[in-house]
């Protein structure tokens, strides 16, 4: 019987430490803000946005919000992070994905400054993560490492497995995993033996994006498992990568979808947000 990670509890206490640090830094003068940019009206894209501009309001970061039509030009939305980049009064810039066809979301990511990108996504931040320098890292496999630390639970000398390699949450979790001195392999959809590979795992971390693909068949008797997975079943309930019913018996921890690693991204968020007047002092 596993024990559950709370992910909503661990989130608010994160949130509780940015906002003391936030009312630290007004009693000095200084304000915390972030620009967030939405383009379009993807339902989903609106609602992410929503819950960043909440979080911001509960720990008092100052939110600019600029929502562009659908048709705005790649041309235009560049110009409005050139002048952003440039204001003393923005601290963090943060563009929603996905972005509509026709805009290059490399060349858009890219063009944030990487001492405003908050998200964690620009090269230079991904350089300085791999090499163990300070940058701002991405939101979902700090909130992860954070999951794990909060609950007591060791990386160093562990065997992690991190199934899944996106530029978001795979490559950079299994960076984050290495320098907490765990041992690391990535799978991917070219990994032979994939279940023999996880079942080695200590530590399993699952972003694939493929629902319940987890079973207990995958996981080691006691392992840690971590469903950074998001999907909407057909009955309208939400579910992860993992099948939770079937995997939960056999895990020492587990993380629940929804309630685990998705309040952490968000509050991982705001912590780079403060972190992000340092960076820019």
């Amino acid at each position: 019987m596993a024990k559950i990670i709370d992910g909503k509890a661990i989130s608010l206490s994160v949130k509780d430490e940015v906002k003391s640090g936030v009312e630290e830094l007004k009693k000095q003068g200084i304000e915390v803000s972030l620009a967030v940019i939405l383009v379009g009206n993807d339902p989903a894209s609106g609602v992410y946005v929503n819950n960043k501009k909440k979080a911001c309001e509960y720990c008092g970061i100052r939110s600019l919000s600029y929502e562009l039509p659908e048709d705005t030009s790649e041309e235009k939305l560049l110009e409005l992070i050139d002048e952003l980049n440039g204001r003393d009064d923005v601290n963090g810039i943060l563009v929603q994905l996905p972005l509509p066809s026709g805009i290059n979301e490399d060349r858009v990511l890219d063009a944030i400054s990487p001492l405003k990108d908050v998200d964690g996504f620009h090269p230079v931040n991904v350089g300085k993560l791999s090499i163990g320098k300070k940058g701002f890292v991405s939101c979902t496999p700090a909130g992860v490492i954070q999951l794990l630390k909060r609950s007591g639970i060791e990386i160093s000398g562990k065997e992690c497995v991190v199934i899944g390699r996106s530029n978001i949450v795979g490559k950079p979790m299994a960076m984050l995993l290495l320098k907490e001195n765990g041992t690391v392999t990535v799978c991917h959809s070219r990994t032979a033996d994939l279940k023999e590979v996880t079942k080695r795992a200590d530590i399993l971390v699952v972003a694939i994006g493929k629902p319940k693909f987890v079973d207990d068949s995958y996981v080691k008797d006691g392992a840690v498992v971590i469903d950074v997975g998001i999907h909407r079943q057909d009955n309208g309930k939400l579910c992860g990568d993992v099948d939770y019913e079937k995997v939960e018996p056999v895990a020492s921890y587990i993380t629940p979808v929804p309630g685990g690693v998705g309040p952490m991204t968000i509050a991982m968020l705001m912590h780079n947000c403060l972190d992000s007047v340092n960076i820019n002092a």
